[in-house]
């Protein structure tokens, strides 16, 4: 092992710098004012790079290949200080301007934006939503935006395709009319405790079922982990994936048609020796690892 040690790396992701005609751009997107339980998440960029450089110091395990080969670090995008709209409407107009991005959150309201530009440039989307809540609240708290609410707003703009759709982890408390309403759109629903009754390979499965050959968008919310793997998160659920298993799933969905991912709800403040951002980190260059084909499909 030769090079700059790991802990004295610039404070990027995987130690990227910008760069013209990489692949993937990331970006960080330090919003969370869409949150309803715990602040914080605005601090999640910082935290996912600086854990980021435990993986920098060699290939990944599997293909032997560096998943960072293909990305840049293209900074934070530009938010507007206390207003929820105009920072999506900020969030969706920089995110057009990239082929391919892997955002690092801030709540998962941003991933709103993030496919209203990626629908533009791909049509409808396929989705894969690792989260402990549904997030199809029509408000949240009598709000029109917000973390909650994400993705009846996408269904309902024809952003994703709701029968393309698979949520995994979901354990929550949810509304009945919240239920049946995501149920009855078509969306396909695996519970945290049937992923750990059934398996991994049960479970990749069902996601390549649904999702098809249709471009296909990730967005994994830190809080389908369990709190014991991920407690520095603003909304955590007990009953949650390990990060092994939600690991596993992600090293399976090879062969799909990703056009871009989002990781989201890192909130530092509440996390113990960097578990919560090294796992968001982690799981992030597995994104990477996917896109190079370095894991089987």
């Amino acid at each position: 092992m030769s090079g700059t040690p790991t802990f004295a790396l610039g404070a990027t992701f995987l130690g990227l710098g910008p760069r013209s005609g990489a692949r993937v751009a990331v970006a960080g997107i330090p919003l969370d004012l869409g949150t309803t339980n715990r602040a914080g998440a605005r601090f999640g960029p910082t935290a996912i790079r600086q854990a980021s450089r435990m993986l920098v110091d060699g290939a990944h395990p599997r293909s032997l290949q560096d998943p960072a080969a293909i990305a840049a670090d293209c900074g934070d995008f530009e938010i507007a200080l206390g207003d929820l709209a105009g920072s999506l409407a900020l969030i969706e107009r920089q995110a057009a301007r990239h082929a391919h991005l892997l955002a690092l959150g801030g709540d998962h309201a941003i991933t709103l934006p993030l496919l209203r530009a990626a629908a533009r440039r791909h049509g409808k989307l396929a989705l894969v939503h690792f989260d402990a809540h549904v997030d199809t609240w029509p408000d949240s708290f009598g709000q029109p935006f917000g973390h909650g609410s994400v993705f009846f707003h996408a269904i309902n703009e024809g952003l994703v395709a709701p029968q393309r759709m698979i949520q995994l982890g979901i354990r929550s408390p949810v509304a009945r009319d919240v239920w049946d309403w995501t149920l009855e759109k078509g969306v396909t629903v695996l519970s945290a405790e049937r992923i750990h009754a059934e398996g991994i390979e049960a479970a990749v499965a069902a996601v390549k079922a649904c999702i098809g050959d249709v471009p296909a968008y990730l967005s994994f919310d830190i809080d389908a982990l369990d709190p014991a793997f991920a407690p520095g998160t603003g909304t955590p659920e007990i009953g949650g994936l390990a990060s092994w298993q939600a690991q596993a799933i992600i090293r399976r969905l090879g062969g799909l048609r990703w056009i871009g991912a989002d990781f989201v709800e890192v909130a530092p403040a509440y996390d113990v020796a960097e578990i919560t951002a090294l796992a968001a980190a982690t799981l992030a260059w597995e994104y990477l690892a996917l896109l190079r084909g370095d894991s089987p499909s």
